[in-house]
Formats: C-alpha cells, sequence, structure tokens
C-alpha cells in the first residue's frame, strides 16, 4: 500500500523552473498551487512530496516514508522566480537542529507576573465573591 502527498514527481518537474525566468504562471502551470506559503513572507512558496509504503510484516505493517521532497521557491516583486532549493529525505537527515531554549521572559516581581496574576484571579473570581467571603470571615 501506498499514500502519496503533495506534488507528484516533484523532484523532475521541479527541473523545469528557470531562475531569472520562470515566473508565477509557469510554476502554477508546472506544479499547481503551492502546499504552503510562508508565514513572515508571501512570496516564499513551498512544494512537497511525501510517499510512505507499509513495511514489512515483521515491523506489523507501520507505514515507512519512501519519499519525502520539498522545494522552496523565492519570488520577487515582480512574480520572477530568484531563488529555487530542492530538499530530499537525505538532505534533510543532514540538517542540524538547534536544542537551545529559551527562559520565561518574566520573573515573580515584575509587572507582567502582577498583570497575569490579576487577570487570572478575575478569570476565577469574576464577581469577587471569595474576596467578600474572606472579609466577612475575618471580621468575626
Amino acid at each position: 500500500m501506498v499514500k502519496h502527498h503533495g506534488v507528484p514527481f516533484l523532484e523532475k518537474k521541479q527541473v523545469s523552473l528557470k531562475i531569472n525566468e520562470s515566473n508565477k504562471n509557469d510554476i502554477k502551470k508546472i506544479l499547481g498551487i503551492p502546499s504552503t506559503t510562508s508565514k513572515f513572507d508571501n512570496n516564499v512558496w513551498i512544494y512537497i512530496e511525501r510517499k510512505q509504503t507499509q513495511s514489512k510484516l515483521s515491523n506489523l505493517g507501520k507505514m515507512k516514508i519512501s519519499k519525502n521532497d520539498v522545494l522552496v521557491l523565492e519570488i520577487d516583486d515582480y512574480g520572477i522566480l530568484r531563488k529555487k532549493n530542492f530538499y530530499n529525505k537525505d538532505d534533510m537527515e543532514n540538517i542540524k537542529l538547534v536544542e537551545a531554549t529559551t527562559e520565561a521572559g518574566f520573573q515573580r516581581n515584575s509587572f507582567i507576573y502582577d498583570f497575569m496574576s490579576s487577570m487570572r484571579q478575575k478569570i476565577n473570581d469574576p464577581l469577587g465573591q471569595r474576596a467578600k467571603k474572606r472579609k466577612e470571615i475575618n471580621q468575626r
């Protein structure tokens, strides 16, 4: 069993795209609409081809990725292809990910902490009923 997702034969089709010659219409005619576009820049189009096959019976029929290709196209303001990067399954295995983590941007004494604490208190007790009950108990 084979599951196919994205643009079929992406590797072969992308060869016909020429940098500084192909435009948006050419790209759409050859590859169709992009799988996704960049969230930060609308002129980056991303095309994906992924093929999964069912593995041997000894692996209980789990799906195995046999093809995982990604094409990243950068298009200028005039609609002309300026940059083309093609990544296959082997290229993606060589990409190193950063393992650094970010720290929380606030401490207990900060304005953000105080503000968020007061918002949480208002959400948990919108009418202030708990505060009134505590005040009555403390007066007795």
